[in-house]
């Protein structure tokens, strides 16, 4: 048995005091206080719960919501990207360079029916809430929950100034964490913008269908009318367009539209906007949408806003990404030189030149082809994006084809017969077509091309240009893009070095076989002009280039050098050539406008200016960020005269030849143009000059000329260079071209004869000799036996007609001298009889010293 004296175990001990310990705790009053302290701490433990909760669910909502999250404040600065609008030498909106249709207006501009037809539709509280309409909120949310997993998109429940946040902040991704940033980034956009600036930004940035960004571009889209002109049913229609942008505008869901609209009538009266008649009168309009529609502007412009697109893209780039001031973004606001009388003909004349030479050749193949997907041809075709704006003809695809008989397919998804069938042309072909009955008969575009450009050259401002048959069939611009032969086009340069180096118009040049040796690997050259003739006799300067003869300006150019030749080309902008003679004769690659621009030179004593298509830019704002011409005057903003001379701004222009020599050559061409290879534009009666060209082949003809006030060139060949025909002549392809030109602005030309500039003397010569001549006027015949010539001062023809004369009469006096001395030495020699008697002997006649001296 355990013995009741041993010590008692230690566990034991405080297991009993412990005991003990509790029971006192429950009986004491000091067991309430500890209860107290037990739930305190349970509530601190719950608190801290509570909190960490908090704390990790603000992590959380910043992790995946508010983190990246836009600021509010880069409203204050946003720029919508905008279009770039170009406009004409009339200030006239021309054309816009848009992958969508924006319009910015300010709040002031929006009509206050829109408005109040936007809040009834959008936001009725919009005025009076703070960013987040919480009623609407809790019914979206509910919307929402019933529609989870149906795949059913739930109603919205945003407000304009949550629309705002999404359509400029944070895009429309359909999902709560988009909802939440909503929520969040409009409570700071309203203490950012005021409700003005935010119904503002809500008005011009809604996406509204047809590619219409903003109210004012819808309405241009859908009623082609500004928001100003909007009737109310119009208004109501664009107010319910945010729900389905794509739908409402389409004609097969007219009815539901329709019944929107009137709802959007029925709440403006209810929020008190409008009254119950007014609203009544409204919805019995029809909706009056016009059929979807491009922007209204001249097709014929196409090449030129073309190439003004390349060099704005080459300047501030394309897309926004690439600075503030991009084409498809910056809102430029672009003048240009483009002269929309000028241009429109200048289409018309290189359209009919190219149609007398191609248009009745048959169908050389299609203007596209793609394999042809039936179900979705009409996707395929206009994806291409071909068009052609030429009297009623279209662009479509064959779609079918089966025999003799085939399908048609157009943009807008009709189809129709096509007749007049070419043996190859098969299914996946896009060609030409006109409607002829009840069906379209193809229709050839001319497989051979060209350019034409057209320059004031005061200025270099380019007022017209042409790259090709249609800007719609191919964005290539044959105007600045294609290098060609000039062919005779350029020999004006070559006899101006000539004339530059000592040469007249009135010096005489063989016409005759030239040949040079160009080493053992390639013998000997012999040149030969354009009727493979070998030339024949020695003419003047002036005719040789009126005839466009090349043994003539190849001679020219090997006796001045053609060293000096090459320089006066590259000068004024031709091109960079070496020395070789057959450059003298056009082998030398270049553009239509360098071309066009060399004849500037001519047309202005010898000034010469940049070819610019752009006069200045200006930004968004107003701003003018760039300008053409860069001359400052500083004194020409004065508020008061100072009583000093007016402010002379000096010239822009460079001078690449002689003034003189400049005259001169546009003098000779003139005579192209009257009794020359050009003088088909003679019956004009305007002074004109210039010089036709015809490259070997022939492969191109070329016409460059003018006036002193407006110069064009235009040429003509197939994009893969190959013959036209031994027929085919400057003369009488290109000329005509410039002709109709000049003939359809015909108000345009100026009939005061060109002015010769200092140092120049008119002097009176025979056409043919080109000696001087005293007596007589010039006619005003085409072929006139006396003309005036240009030289320069000391450089005059000395020898004269009357000189001309009494060297006659020396040479016969001498002859008739001799003559007489052998008929009295033949009498001598017979006896010395008498003259009386064997025969007459030769009058005496009385010979003038000075007439052996002249």
């Amino acid at each position: 048995m355990t013995d009741p004296d041993a010590p008692e175990s230690v566990h034991l001990r405080i297991r009993r005091e412990a005991r003990g310990l509790l029971t006192w705790l429950r009986e004491h009053p000091l067991g309430d206080w500890s209860r107290e302290k037990w739930r305190t701490s349970q509530l601190f433990r719950i608190a801290g719960y509570a909190l960490a909760a908090l704390v990790a669910f603000n992590l959380l909502l910043w992790a995946t919501v508010t983190r990246n999250l836009p600021s509010a404040d880069s409203l204050l600065t946003y720029q919508p990207p905008l279009p770039t609008m170009v406009r004409g030498v009339n200030g006239e909106i021309v054309y816009s360079y848009a992958r969508e249709r924006r319009v910015q207006l300010r709040f002031v501009d929006l009509p206050k029916p829109l408005i109040n037809a936007y809040l009834s539709a959008e936001d009725k509280t919009f005025w009076t809430h703070g960013g987040v309409d919480y009623t609407g909120l809790a019914g979206a949310v509910v919307d929402y929950v019933a529609k989870l997993g149906s795949g059913n998109r739930a109603r919205g429940g945003s407000t304009i100034t949550q629309q705002v946040a999404k359509n400029i902040l944070i895009g429309n991704e359909y999902s709560v964490t988009r909802k939440l940033k909503e929520m969040i980034l409009a409570r700071r956009i309203e203490s950012v913008l005021n409700k003005q600036q935010i119904l503002e930004l809500y008005l011009n940035e809604i996406p509204l269908g047809r590619q219409s960004f903003g109210v004012q571009a819808a309405a241009r889209a859908y009623f082609n009318k500004d928001v100003a002109e909007l009737q109310l049913h119009e208004a109501a229609f664009l107010a319910i367009l945010p729900k389905a942008p794509e739908t409402y505008g389409r004609a097969k869901y007219a009815e539901q539209a329709l019944e929107r609209r009137n709802w959007v009538l029925e709440q403006m009266v209810k929020n008190g906007y409008l009254d119950v008649a007014t609203a009544a009168q409204a919805k019995s309009q029809p909706l009056g949408l016009q059929p979807r529609h491009a922007d209204a502007y001249d097709p014929s412009v196409g090449y030129f806003v073309e190439e003004v697109r390349r060099r704005l893209i080459d300047k501030y780039g394309e897309n926004a990404e690439d600075g503030p001031n991009s084409v498809y973004a910056g809102g430029l606001w672009v003048r240009t030189s483009l002269d929309p009388q000028l241009q429109k003909a200048a289409q018309d004349a290189l359209r009919t030149g190219l149609m007398r030479y191609g248009g009745g050749r048959g169908w050389h193949g299609p203007v596209a082809h793609v394999d042809l997907d039936k179900d979705n041809w009409q996707s395929q075709l206009v994806t291409l994006n071909k068009s052609i704006d030429y009297q009623d003809w279209r662009i479509g695809m064959v779609v079918a084809r089966s025999g003799s008989q085939a399908t048609i397919g157009f943009a807008d998804g009709k189809t129709a017969p096509l007749v007049g069938l070419p043996d190859a042309i098969k299914p996946g072909d896009l060609t030409a077509a006109a409607p002829q009955g009840n069906a379209w008969v193809v229709k050839v575009i001319p497989e051979v091309s060209g350019g034409m450009a057209v320059q004031d050259p005061r200025s270099g401002r380019v007022l017209a240009m042409q790259g090709g048959f249609d800007a719609g069939l191919g964005s290539f611009n044959r105007a600045t893009q294609a290098m060609r032969q000039p062919g005779s086009t350029i020999k004006p340069f070559v006899y101006g070095t000539a004339l530059d180096y000592g040469m007249t118009p009135s010096s005489e040049v063989l016409d005759g076989t030239f040949c040079v040796y160009q080493g053992a690997s390639l013998g000997q050259k012999c040149f030969k002009n354009f009727d493979n003739r070998a030339g024949g006799g020695t003419h003047t300067m002036r005719w040789g280039l009126e005839q466009s003869r090349n043994l003539m300006t190849v001679r020219i150019a090997n006796d001045t050098g053609m060293d000096h030749v090459v320089d006066t080309i590259g000068r004024v902008g031709i091109g960079k050539y070496p020395p070789y003679l057959s450059f003298a004769l056009g082998a030398g690659e270049t553009t239509v406008l360098q071309m066009t621009n060399a004849y500037a030179a001519l047309a202005n004593n010898g000034v010469q200016y940049e070819p610019s298509m752009i006069d200045y830019v200006q930004d968004r704002s107003g701003k003018v960020i760039w300008r053409a011409d860069t001359r400052r005057c500083t004194t020409c903003n004065m508020a008061e005269w100072d009583g000093k001379p007016m402010p002379r701004m000096g010239t822009r222009g460079k001078q690449v030849m002689d003034p003189r020599t400049a005259y001169q050559v546009v003098h000779m061409l003139e005579g192209v143009v009257t009794r020359g290879t050009a003088v088909v534009l003679s019956d004009l009666g305007l002074p004109l000059f210039g010089k036709t060209g015809t490259t070997s082949g022939p492969t191109n003809v070329w016409f460059a000329g003018g006036s002193q006030d407006i110069v064009g060139a235009v040429y003509l060949g197939y994009d893969q260079p190959r013959s036209l025909g031994g027929y085919a002549q400057g003369g009488t392809f290109a000329a005509p071209i410039f002709k109709q030109l000049v003939q359809q602005t015909r108000n345009r030309w100026s009939s005061v004869p060109f002015v010769a500039p200092q140092g120049i003397h008119m002097v009176k010569v025979d056409r043919v000799t080109g000696k001087r001549v005293f007596g007589g006027t010039p006619g005003a015949e085409a072929k006139s036996s006396l003309i005036w010539e240009a030289f320069k001062q000391d450089s005059e023809a000395k020898r004269t007609t009357r000189q001309d004369e009494l060297a006659s009469q020396r040479d016969q006096l001498i002859a008739a001298l001799r003559r007489g001395s052998a008929a009295k030495a033949k009498a001598d020699e017979a006896g010395g009889e008498s003259a009386g008697e064997g025969g007459a002997s030769p009058p005496p006649i009385a010979a003038d010293p000075s007439i052996l001296n002249q």
